[in-house]
């Protein structure tokens, strides 16, 4: 049976051994154009790689009579051509040569272990919402495209860091173009100074961030009260808030309201475990506000906006919510859940958390009166440390929370 080989070429330009040796058996290689001239001279027939469903195309017909191989830059399995091969030709009729990819050779080049890192491509994707991933994690790897260059992308940076109040010194970022030719070029900065350069079109960026002053992105969910400013004790307790979280299933991409958001612990929490959701925190007070802005910063949260008023006034112009928090209403409730029910997208969650009776008996009923599915779990929660400490267990309020899905 004719065998399909899917060949590495290293940022220098080259297959490994096993992959040249494969190279010169083929009797199809379908390719980019800046690989094509490993196979000039070849007898063998030379085929676009794309548009991708048109080689595959290709591929499927000559596999009839003839062994075919398909040249991809560094390691195909990575961001690479691999996954469609596979899920077309099937894992046993591949054989795989991979050689250095520029990820690899670019944390070379920076000396930088790189088993910690988060790897975004941009390839051919459209990322709206870039800004949360870049900030997201301390050590990052990028795949550029023509589109979404490193200029542009680091300009993004730039004013992301000072809407947060960070110094631009705290984001490093490192350029590497070209990398094993003759025409390589590796450039560092900070991201103003990369916004103000022009790079070649063949190249990839690593963006470091200092570790921050809070707790770090080590962990996505699980803060504590502690870590989270607030004021007066005033502070949605852990327990609670997990179990908030928790109701809410939260969705990798969409938008969160968090009305009457207090410290905005909920909305934290939140924007961490989903640096794809935009979160809206809705507050009132100006001391909560305060608070919120100096969590947003502490914990690098480009996704999470601070929206200062009272709703439902304060939600006019919002974008639709797919998830929705109901902290504190000022005595608003009956016209907030008016507006949410009404913006709400379809299979949406609205969460109400109530201390207060009146509260207790009102959202349950006007979660229903809107047409909302409505369940509702009391949580009481005693915290005491061992060996016990001299003042015993700690009770704290019971809360309700009140779920309503469409």
């Amino acid at each position: 049976m004719p065998e399909l080989f899917l060949i590495g070429i290293s940022p220098g330009g080259q297959p490994t051994p096993e992959g040249r040796a494969a190279l010169a058996r083929v009797g199809c290689v379908v390719t980019a154009p800046r690989h094509a001239g490993l196979v000039s001279g070849s007898p063998c027939q030379v085929l676009p790689i794309s548009p991708l469903a048109k080689a595959l195309d290709h591929i499927e017909a000559r596999l009839g009579d003839q062994d075919v191989a398909v040249l991809a830059s560094g390691d195909p399995l990575f961001f690479g051509i691999g996954r469609s091969l596979i899920a077309r030709f099937g894992a046993q009729r591949l054989t795989i040569h991979p050689a250095v990819s520029s990820m690899q050779l670019a944390f070379a080049r920076l000396k930088e272990p790189w088993q910690d890192a988060a790897f975004i491509s941009l390839h051919g994707r459209e990322e709206q919402d870039l800004l949360p991933k870049l900030l997201a994690r301390r050590k990052l790897f990028l795949f550029t495209d023509p589109c979404q260059r490193p200029e542009i992308i680091a300009a993004r940076l730039a004013t992301g860091l000072a809407a947060l109040g960070m110094d631009d010194q705290d984001c490093q970022i490192m350029v590497a173009e070209e990398l094993g030719s003759e025409g390589e070029r590796i450039s560092h900065g900070t991201p103003a100074e990369i916004a103000g350069q022009r790079f070649a079109d063949l190249n990839v960026m690593i963006v470091l961030l200092a570790a921050p002053a809070g707790p770090g992105p080590d962990f996505a969910f699980g803060l504590t009260e502690a870590e989270i400013a607030h004021s007066r004790g005033l502070i949605t307790k852990d327990e609670v808030r997990a179990a908030i979280i928790h109701q809410l299933r939260l969705p990798p991409r969409g938008v969160l309201w968090d009305i009457g958001a207090g410290s905005g612990s909920i909305g934290i929490e939140a924007a961490r475990v989903c640096p794809g959701l935009t979160v809206y925190a809705i507050e009132r007070h100006s001391d909560e506000q305060a608070n919120i802005i100096a969590n947003r910063k502490a914990f690098r949260l480009a996704n999470l906006h601070l929206v200062p008023g009272q709703a439902p006034e304060a939600l006019s112009g919002l974008p639709a919510p797919d998830r929705v928090v109901i902290g504190g209403s000022g005595g608003e409730l009956p016209a907030i859940v008016a507006t949410v029910t009404a913006r709400l997208a379809p299979h949406g969650i609205v969460i109400a958390s109530a201390v207060l009776e009146a509260t207790r008996e009102a959202a349950p009923r006007l979660f229903h009166q809107h047409g909302l599915r409505v369940a509702m779990t009391t949580i009481a929660v005693s915290r005491e440390s061992y060996p016990p400490s001299a003042d015993g267990p700690r009770s704290l309020n019971p809360i309700t929370i009140i779920t309503g899905s469409t």
